[in-house]
This record gives structure tokens, C-alpha cells and sequence, in this order.
């Protein structure tokens, strides 16, 4: 990993993220849906300048590794990646809605956790092997 070069200032604000569906429910199973959580992740990744190191998608949650831009925050980067991929898979796969009517496709909470250098390969091992 290198360090990202700002304006004034060099570094990098590493997280690991996880979430889950709601109610823990499998809706990940299938290939086609798995395909398509990876592919709304990366995409709103890179409508927001997240750069994704490691991404490991299970049946009922996900495991992200990201490196966000200076400027954003945790909280901002979780909403924004849980966001648009919901909407995208809502629109793209409409019988998601029968099991959610009036809600989205993840919980409301998360598992946030700043990354360093000393720990970056535990953890990019952790998220590759789940």
C-alpha cells in the first residue's frame, strides 16, 4: 500500500466495513444476485472516489476493506455504498420487494473499523478467507 498524496497533506483513511441484510435473510445466495451486490458496490465505489482493496459478499452480509477520500467520513461512505446499492438492486431484481415492502434490502446498523499498516494483511487475509 502507498501512501495517497492531497493537496497539503499525505495519507490514508482505511476502513473495514460489514453489513448485513435485513432480518439476516439469505438473499445473497444465488449467483446472479451475488453478482449483482458486487457489481452495485463497486459501482457506487467509484461514484464516490472509494477505492476498494477487498470485497467479500456472503448470503446475508458483506465485508468491505476501502480506502475513502480524505474528506469523507465512515458514516458517510457506509450510507452512500448501502444507499445506491439497495436502489440498484431493488430496481434491477423487483421481487426482492415481496420479502421488503417498505424498506431496504440491508440492516440499519454496521460494523465500522480503522485500518492500519500493522494490521492491513490480517485483515485482508480475514476478508478474502470468510
Amino acid at each position: 500500500m502507498q501512501y495517497l498524496q492531497y493537496n497539503h497533506s499525505v495519507g490514508n483513511n482505511m476502513w473495514h466495513f460489514q453489513w448485513c441484510t435485513k432480518y439476516r435473510y439469505s438473499m445473497i445466495k444465488k449467483d446472479y444476485n451475488k453478482n449483482l451486490a458486487i457489481v452495485s458496490i463497486i459501482e457506487s465505489c467509484k461514484r464516490h472516489q472509494i477505492e476498494i482493496i477487498a470485497l467479500n459478499v456472503q448470503p446475508d452480509h458483506v465485508h468491505l476493506l476501502a480506502n475513502l477520500p480524505k474528506q469523507m467520513n465512515a458514516i458517510e461512505a457506509i450510507m452512500l455504498i448501502k444507499g445506491f446499492s439497495s436502489y440498484l438492486t431493488f430496481k434491477l431484481i423487483p421481487e426482492f420487494r415481496l420479502r421488503y415492502k417498505n424498506s431496504g434490502l440491508w440492516s440499519r446498523g454496521y460494523f465500522a473499523t480503522t485500518v492500519g499498516f500493522s494490521n492491513f494483511e490480517n485483515v485482508v487475509k480475514y476478508i478474502k478467507e470468510q
